[in-house]
C-alpha cells in the first residue's frame, strides 16, 4: 500500500521550514488557544500541520485506490484524460503540462475525483473515471470526500469568525450542493534521483487556486518559499499529520489578510529520492457561481485590510469557475504560445524568479 511503505527517515541535516501544529479535536472543541494558533499559521505563512483529523483510514484507502490506477494499462488511463480545455476532473499524464515559463514538462501523473461526482455517483455530473475509481467510489472516494469536507468547513466557519463575517458567510460560497472545482487528487511522482534532481521541480511554484487544501504525504518532496525570502525549504512530513495551506480564493475574499503562499513539489531529499512519492489532497474551492472578490461589504476588518493596501487589487471581476479553468488550461503544455501562457496559469503571489 503506497501509504503505508516503509521509507528512509527525512534526513536530519536538510534545512526545514517548522510550520504550526494544529490540533483538530482541539478547534471543534472551541479551544480559543488552538483557534489563535489557526489564525497564526492562515494569516502569516498560510500552511500549518492538522494533527487529530481523524481522517487516516480514509487515506489509506484512498492511496489504495490511485494505486490501482496508476497501475492500469496506459492506453485505459488515457480514455480519462482531462484535456487541454480547463477541466481538471479525469486523469492527468505525466509530461501534460509545464512547471515553469520555459516549458519544463512536469512528471507526475495524478486521478482528479470531483467533489460533485463522487457525491452524487452513479450519477455522473462532470464525467467518468477509471473502472478503478468508480468500482471504489461509495466505499473509498466518497468517504474521503465526506471527511476532508468537514474538516475543511470546520476549519472554514472558524476564520469566518475571525474575520468578523456573517454567519455562514463562507460556507454560502462553499455550498456542498453547488458544482464547484472542489476534488479529491492522488498524485503519483516517479524517483528523479541524482546529484541535481533535488532542484529539479516534479509540480511548478504556485500558489493553490481555491480556499483551503487537505494534504497527505509521507516523503519529502513538498518546499515553501516564504513570504520575504527567495529561498525553497523543504515542508518535512510528519505521521498521522496532515498539511493544510490557503488559497487564492481565502486571500481575495479576505483583502489579504489570509494568506496563499508559493511552494512547489521536488524530488525528496537524498535517500528518499529513491522512491515513488505519492500524495493525496483534497481541495476545497468556492461554488462554480460564486464572484471573486474581497467581501468588503460583509466586514469591516476586510473593509480595512483593502483600504490599507491600495496597490492590490481584490476584485477579480470573474466567478470562481473562470478562474479556475484559466489556470488549468495554462498549465497545459499543449497550449502553450511562450512564456506568457505558463504565466498565466500562475496565482496571487506569483513571482517570476520562483521557478
Amino acid at each position: 500500500m503506497p501509504g503505508l511503505m516503509s521509507f528512509p527517515p527525512f534526513p536530519e541535516d536538510v534545512p526545514t521550514h517548522p510550520l504550526l501544529v494544529v490540533d483538530y479535536q482541539l478547534i471543534k472543541g472551541g479551544d480559543l488557544n488552538e483557534i489563535d494558533k489557526l489564525w497564526d499559521a492562515a494569516t502569516h505563512l498560510g500552511f500549518w500541520y492538522l494533527k487529530n483529523h481523524g481522517a487516516d483510514e480514509e487515506v489509506a484507502e484512498m492511496f489504495e485506490m490511485g494505486d490501482d490506477t496508476m497501475k492500469l494499462p496506459y492506453e485505459e488511463k488515457i480514455k480519462y484524460e482531462q484535456g487541454d480545455e480547463g477541466m481538471s476532473f479525469g486523469y492527468k499524464k505525466a509530461g501534460a503540462n509545464a512547471v515553469d515559463e520555459s516549458g519544463v514538462l512536469d512528471t507526475a501523473e495524478f486521478i482528479n475525483v470531483s467533489k460533485d461526482d463522487a457525491l452524487a455517483w452513479p450519477r455522473a455530473v462532470h464525467r467518468t473515471y477509471p473502472s478503478t475509481v468508480e468500482a471504489r467510489m461509495s466505499s473509498t472516494i466518497q468517504p474521503f470526500v465526506r471527511k476532508s469536507l468537514e474538516i475543511n468547513h470546520t476549519l472554514l466557519d472558524i476564520l469566518n469568525k475571525k474575520l468578523g463575517l456573517p454567519e455562514g458567510a463562507l460556507a454560502e460560497r462553499h455550498a456542498i450542493d453547488e458544482p464547484s472545482g472542489s476534488e479529491a487528487r492522488c498524485i503519483r511522482t516517479p524517483p528523479m534521483h541524482s546529484d541535481t534532481s533535488e532542484n529539479r521541480a516534479a509540480i511548478g511554484a504556485h500558489t493553490d487556486f481555491g480556499s483551503l487544501s487537505f494534504l497527505h504525504n509521507r516523503l519529502g518532496g513538498l518546499q515553501v518559499m516564504v513570504p520575504g525570502t527567495s529561498v525553497w525549504q523543504y515542508v518535512k512530513p510528519i505521521p498521522g499529520h496532515a498539511i493544510c495551506n490557503l488559497g487564492d480564493a481565502m486571500t481575495i475574499f479576505s483583502g489579504g489578510i489570509l494568506k496563499s503562499n508559493l511552494h512547489r513539489v521536488v524530488s525528496p531529499p537524498k535517500e528518499q529520492g529513491r522512491y515513488v512519492r505519492w500524495s493525496l489532497v483534497f481541495f476545497t474551492r468556492p461554488g462554480n457561481s460564486v464572484e471573486l472578490r474581497a467581501l468588503i461589504d460583509e466586514s469591516p476588518l476586510i473593509a480595512d485590510a483593502v483600504a490599507a493596501d491600495p496597490e492590490r487589487n481584490f476584485n477579480t471581476g470573474v466567478a470562481a469557475k473562470d478562474w479556475f479553468a484559466r489556470r488549468i488550461k495554462n498549465q497545459r503544455i499543449k497550449n502553450r504560445a511562450g512564456p506568457e501562457t505558463w504565466r498565466a496559469s500562475r496565482g496571487m503571489e506569483h513571482q517570476p524568479s520562483a521557478a
